[in-house]
C-alpha cells in the first residue's frame, strides 16, 4: 500500500503545504470543540440541577445522545457524498447552532433541553466526517497522517480548554454561557460559507454505487476501531468515579489534562512513523499500551492514575490514527463515507463499553475490589485483538484505491468524489 512504501515526510514540511481554507478549518477544529465542551461536559449537572431531571433519566438521555453523536457519523458521510463536503458542514453547523439556541430557550421552557441536546449531537455526527474529508481531499498518502493528526490535536486542545473556561459559569450564569457559545457557532458557520466550493458532487462509481451505507466497508479497520473504542471507553466512562474516590476531582482533571496534552503533542510528531508502521504491529503496540495502562490503574494510587492515563493515551494515539489511515487505504468509498463508517464503529464500541463495562464495574464495586475491573479490561486488551488478526486472513485482501504516481491525485480524490471545494 502507498501508505507503507512512501518515504518519511517531516511534520513541518507537510503542514507547510496547508492553504488558507485548510488553516481556517484547523482553527475551527479548535473553536468547535472549545464551544461544545464549554457546555456538553456539564450537561449531566445542568439537566439534573437546573432542569430537575432524575439521575436515571439523565443517564439514558446522555447515553442516547452519545450514540447519536458517534454512530450518526455514517449518515454524515453519506450526506457529504451526495451534496458535497462544504454544504454538509454548513448544514451540520446550522443544526448544531440550533441546538445551542434550544439550550438557551430551555432555561425558560425546560422540556426543550433534551431535544436541543440531541440536535447538537446530530450536528456533530454530520460535521466530523465531512471535516476530515475536506482536510485530506486531494492530499497524497504521505501527508494525510500529518493533516489528520493536526486536526486531532486542534480538537483535543478545544476539548481541554472549553471546560476550564466554562466551569465557573455553567450553573451561576448558564444563559450568558449558552449565548456566547451560540454566537461562536454563528461566526464559525459564517466562516464555513466562505470556503471554496468545488464541482458538483458525483455519486459513487463501480459496484458500490447505489448500495447501502456499509457498502465497501474496510472490515478489519472497522472492527479494530470498534474494539479500540470499546476498550478505551472503559477508561473514559469509569475513571471519574474511580479517581475521585481515591484522589479528588481536581486530580482527575489533572489526569485528563495530561491525556489531552499527549494527544496534542505526541500524535502530530509520531504521525509519519504511525503511517509507515505495519498494520499488525500498530494493532499490537496500540492494544499493548491500552492493556498496560488499564492494568496500572488497578493500583489506584495517584502516580498509577497518571501513568495509566498516559499509557492508555499513547495506545489510542496509535490505534485511532492507524485505523483511519488503513480504512482509507482499503475502502473504495469516498473519504467522507469511510470516516463515517469508522465513526459508526466507534459509536458501537463506546456504547458496548457503557453497557458491558457498567455491569462489570458495578459487580467489582459491590465486591469491594474496583481494581479488578481494570485488570479484567486489561485482560480483554490481550485476548480480543488476536481475533481481529484472524479476520485479516479470512477477509478479502486489501483494496487500495486506484492511483498513478505516488503523490498524484487519484480519480477518487478529485472534486467529483470529495466535493466541497
Amino acid at each position: 500500500m502507498a501508505d507503507r512504501t512512501a518515504g518519511p515526510v517531516g511534520l513541518r514540511a507537510a503542514l507547510g503545504t496547508l492553504d488558507g481554507p485548510l488553516r481556517f478549518l484547523l482553527l475551527c477544529s479548535f473553536l468547535i470543540p472549545l464551544g461544545s465542551f464549554m457546555v456538553l461536559p456539564f450537561m449531566s449537572v445542568f439537566l439534573h440541577e437546573r432542569i430537575g431531571m432524575g439521575l436515571g433519566t439523565v443517564g439514558v438521555v446522555l447515553a442516547a445522545a452519545s450514540l447519536v453523536q458517534f454512530s450518526g457519523g455514517i449518515a454524515g458521510g453519506a450526506l457529504a457524498e451526495r451534496i458535497g463536503l462544504r454544504r454538509t458542514m454548513l448544514w451540520a453547523l446550522t443544526v448544531r447552532t440550533a441546538g445551542f439556541v434550544g439550550l438557551l430557550l430551555a432555561l425558560r421552557w425546560p422540556p426543550l433541553a433534551v431535544g436541543a441536546l440531541v440536535l447538537t449531537c446530530c450536528g456533530a455526527a454530520l460535521y466530523l466526517p465531512a471535516n476530515k474529508a475536506y482536510l485530506v481531499r486531494g492530499v497524497d498518502d504521505a501527508r494525510r497522517p500529518a493533516f489528520l493528526s493536526a486536526g486531532n490535536a486542534a480538537l483535543n486542545a478545544g476539548m481541554a480548554v472549553g471546560p476550564l473556561i466554562a466551569g465557573p459559569f455553567v450553573l451561576s450564569s448558564p444563559g450568558y454561557l449558552f449565548l456566547a457559545v451560540t454566537a461562536l457557532f454563528v461566526l464559525v458557520t459564517a466562516g464555513h460559507a466562505g470556503l471554496p466550493a468545488g464541482a458538483a458532487p458525483q455519486r459513487a462509481q463501480g459496484p458500490e454505487a447505489g448500495r447501502g451505507l456499509l457498502a465497501g466497508i474496510a472490515v478489519l479497520p472497522f472492527a479494530a476501531n470498534a474494539l479500540a473504542f470499546y476498550l478505551y471507553f472503559h477508561f473514559q466512562h469509569f475513571l471519574a468515579m474511580y479517581a475521585v474516590q481515591r484522589a479528588s476531582g481536581a486530580f482527575y482533571s489533572l489526569v485528563l489534562l495530561l491525556c489531552f496534552t499527549l494527544v496534542i503533542v505526541v500524535q502530530p510528531l509520531a504521525s509519519d512513523a504511525i503511517r509507515r508502521m505495519p498494520y499488525p504491529l500498530a494493532l499490537a503496540a496500540g492494544f499493548a499500551g491500552l492493556a498496560a495502562g488499564l492494568a496500572v490503574l488497578a493500583a489506584g494510587t495517584r502516580p498509577a492514575l497518571l501513568a495509566g492515563g498516559a499509557l492508555i493515551t499513547l495506545g489510542d494515539i496509535v490505534l485511532f490514527l492507524k485505523n483511519d489511515l488503513e480504512a482509507l487505504a482499503r475502502s473504495p468509498r469516498s473519504d467522507a463515507v469511510v470516516f463515517g463508517q469508522q465513526r459508526l464503529g466507534a459509536g458501537l464500541g463506546a456504547c458496548a463499553s457503557g453497557v458491558l463495562g457498567g455491569q462489570l464495574y458495578g459487580l467489582s464495586e459491590r465486591g469491594g475490589h474496583t481494581g479488578l475491573f481494570w485488570l479484567l479490561a486489561a485482560a480483554q486488551c490481550l485476548l480480543l485483538p488476536p481475533l481481529l488478526l484472524a479476520l485479516r486472513s479470512r477477509a478479502a485482501g486489501p483494496h487500495p484505491r486506484p492511483h498513478d504516481d505516488e503523490g498524484a491525485l487519484r480519480p477518487h480524490d478529485t472534486d467529483g468524489r470529495v466535493p466541497g471545494r
